[in-house]
């Protein structure tokens, strides 16, 4: 059990993802993301194993949840700067987590 003070830590914003690139150099199949989070916190590149699921196309300006407030991972020779977040469904396959109307980036999820 976590507390609620502990969950209050964690800081999960909606952002739009801007850009998507292929990541080769990744141990597993998986894309370079960057998401606009709005003026406050400006854009994040993460990386996610996603390929399975969704298309470069399909990703462009899609609306996700992600935690903007862990310390930056090195992935290869990437920089991640933030976590998206997703259902793991059967064989590891990522189903993003989103808002189901168009929200203002950078707004807190809690």
């Amino acid at each position: 059990m976590i507390s609620w003070h502990d969950f209050e830590k964690v800081e999960m914003r909606v952002g739009t993802i801007i850009a998507v690139a292929d990541f080769p150099k990744a141990d597993k199949p998986a894309y370079q993301l960057t998401i606009d989070f709005g003026p406050e916190l400006g854009t994040k590149k993460t990386s996610a194993q996603i390929t399975k699921q969704y298309t470069k196309e399909e990703l462009l300006q899609k609306q996700i949840v992600a935690v903007v407030n862990f310390p930056k991972k090195q992935i290869a020779d990437f920089m991640s700067e933030c976590l998206v977040l997703g259902s793991i469904g059967e064989e590891n396959n990522i189903v993003l987590l989103s808002s189901d109307k168009p929200v203002r980036n950078g707004l807190r999820v809690g």
